[in-house]
C-alpha cells in the first residue's frame, strides 16, 4: 500500500507547503486537491500553469503523484481534470457521487453520469473512482454495490472512505469485504461518533476516533491491495501550519502501526 496524503489539509497554505510538509511526514506520495472553497491546489482552469510546478515539486520532494479529487460529475470539468491527469501521469481521479439518499431516481442518474464520464476515463488511460458518500445518493454498501454492477470497466472503481461507511451505520471492516475487488483507492480519516459530518480537523486524524482503522487496514493487505491510501482531513483551510504538521504527522505514524501490526510493513 501507498501512504498519501490529500493536500485538501493544508488548503489555507500554498502547494510546495503541502508538498514539503506531506514529505517530512514521511508519506509516499500525494493527492491533489481540486476543490473548490476548501483546498483548490490543483485549479481545473489552470491545471496548465500549475502542471510543471507540481511535476517539479513531484520530483523535489521524492513523492508520487497518487491522484486528483475533483468532486465534481460535471463534463467538462472533469474533462480538464482528466488531461490534467494524463499530463501529470496520475492513475485515478476521485469524484462525489453527488445525488439524494434514498431517491432511485437520482441514483440511476448518477448511474448514467459516472458511465459516460468512465468512457472518458477509458480513453485517458485513468481509473475513475466514486466513494460512498454521506447524503448522497450513493452512501453504503448497498448503493455501492448497485453502481459498481452497473458500470462493470475496470476504469471504474471504488474509493473507500470508511468514515461516511461508519456514519452510514455500518461496520467499514465488514463492509470491505463486499466491495473489495473493486477498491481503486481509499481515502481514510477516523471519526467519532456517527454525525453527519467528520468533526474537527484534529478529530479526523486516524487514531482519534471509533473506527478500527488497524482491522480496516488488515483486510485490505489480506485481499492484496496494493493501491494508494490517503488521509483526506477537510475543514482545515483556517488552520495554522503546526495544526496541519501535527495532524498529518499523528495520522502517518498511526498508519504505519497498522501496516506493521498486519504485517504489511
Amino acid at each position: 500500500m501507498k501512504l498519501g496524503l490529500n493536500s485538501v489539509l493544508f488548503g489555507g497554505h500554498d502547494l510546495e507547503t503541502a508538498f514539503k510538509y506531506t514529505a517530512v511526514c514521511g508519506y509516499d506520495g500525494i493527492e491533489l486537491s481540486a476543490i473548490p472553497n476548501m483546498g483548490e491546489h490543483l485549479v481545473i482552469d489552470r491545471w496548465r500553469e500549475i502542471a510543471p510546478d507540481a511535476k517539479r515539486l513531484a520530483s523535489a520532494y521524492g513523492l508520487e503523484l497518487l491522484a486528483i479529487e475533483q468532486p465534481s460529475r460535471d463534463a467538462e470539468r472533469m474533462e480538464e481534470a482528466m488531461q490534467a491527469a494524463a499530463e501529470l501521469e496520475i492513475p485515478v481521479i476521485n469524484c462525489g457521487p453527488g445525488g439524494k439518499t434514498d431517491d432511485p431516481s437520482t441514483l440511476n442518474e448518477v448511474i448514467d453520469s459516472l458511465g459516460k464520464l468512465v468512457e472518458r476515463a477509458e480513453h485517458y488511460g485513468l481509473i475513475l473512482c466514486v466513494k460512498a458518500h454521506v447524503g448522497h445518493a450513493v452512501y453504503n454498501t448497498p448503493t455501492s454495490l448497485k453502481v459498481l454492477e452497473a458500470i462493470p470497466s475496470p476504469a471504474f472503481g471504488l474509493d473507500m472512505d470508511p468514515s461516511h461507511i461508519h456514519r452510514a451505520g455500518e461496520n467499514p471492516v465488514e463492509a470491505l469485504n463486499a466491495v473489495i475487488q473493486r477498491i481503486r483507492h481509499v481515502h481514510i480519516r477516523d471519526c467519532k461518533g456517527r454525525e453527519k459530518g467528520p468533526g474537527k480537523p484534529e478529530m479526523q486524524a486516524n487514531g482519534r476516533g471509533d473506527i478500527d482503522l488497524i482491522g480496516y487496514i488488515r483486510v485490505l493487505h489480506e485481499n492484496g491491495y496494493t493501491g494508494p491510501v490517503n488521509l483526506e482531513v477537510i475543514g482545515a483551510k483556517d488552520y495554522g501550519l503546526p495544526e496541519c504538521v501535527a495532524i498529518a504527522a499523528e495520522t502517518r505514524g498511526h498508519m504505519q502501526a497498522c501496516l506493521q501490526a498486519c504485517g504489511a510493513r
